[in-house]
């Protein structure tokens, strides 16, 4: 078991808290289109369809990407982030999540360098200028946690945890769902995230993909959706 230190554990709290100023509540991930069609209408399916993206979809492929990035900076392999920046840019199955995640990511990157000016993040975030790409959203949080010496395993359990927190705020306001079942849900998700969390530390990024085609069509019918609350 890893421990954190509290400045720690109260630093990634507030990183990933729905109050971080990334936009995190105007994203849905393709789902609002998924409830729309009736695909996501329970508590049932609302957990079915994020255990599937925490497993197999954007969020296997972004425990790789953060798990790379956290590495880079702990080797100071600068070649090998750079790569990391690259794929995750590009690696993003339709253009709304391609938003998501590089919106979040600069938002992400912006408010750190402005609130906690660590010379290691904002050096990083002029290569990044240099080289004309935003972060994806896991690159920018792996990075950081990396600088900020948050151990890997709780930093990318509580990366993963956030992110399934905010789909599942999303379909609780779609469908719409109680709170009670939102907080079902997020406890159903509780061994599902753990152990995407293992199998991305334990795992090689190189060879990784994702198999979430459901949510890949539903993110591209969300693009032409006649009545829409989110972005994505």
């Amino acid at each position: 078991m890893t421990i954190l230190t509290d400045c720690s554990l109260i630093r990634l709290q507030t990183w990933l808290s729905p109050n971080f100023p990334v936009g995190a509540f105007a994203y849905s991930h393709g789902l609002e289109y998924a409830v729309e069609t009736g695909a996501i209408n329970n508590l049932g399916s609302m957990v079915e369809w994020v255990s599937g993206i925490i497993t197999f979809g954007s969020g296997h492929i972004d425990a790789g990407f953060f798990r790379s990035a956290y590495e880079s900076i702990i080797r100071g392999d600068k070649h090998q982030l750079v790569q990391v920046v690259e794929r995750a840019d590009a690696q993003r199955a339709t253009s709304e999540m391609a938003l998501e995640s590089v919106s979040q990511g600069r938002a992400f990157l912006q408010t750190l360098c402005e609130t906690w000016p660590q010379p290691q993040l904002i050096l990083w975030q002029e290569e990044l200028r240099k080289m004309q790409r935003h972060p994806a959203y896991s690159v920018a949080v792996g990075v950081s946690c990396a600088v900020a010496e948050i151990p890997l395993r709780p930093a990318l359990a509580a990366y993963l945890n956030a992110t399934a927190a905010n789909l599942v705020s999303s379909m609780v306001r779609l469908i719409p769902l109680g709170q009670t079942d939102g907080q079902r849900a997020l406890l159903a998700l509780e061994p599902i995230i753990i152990k995407a969390t293992a199998a991305a530390v334990a795992g090689d990024a190189k060879g990784q993909g994702s198999a979430a085609l459901g949510v890949d069509w539903m993110s591209i019918q969300h693009e032409t959706q006649y009545t829409r609350l989110f972005r994505s």
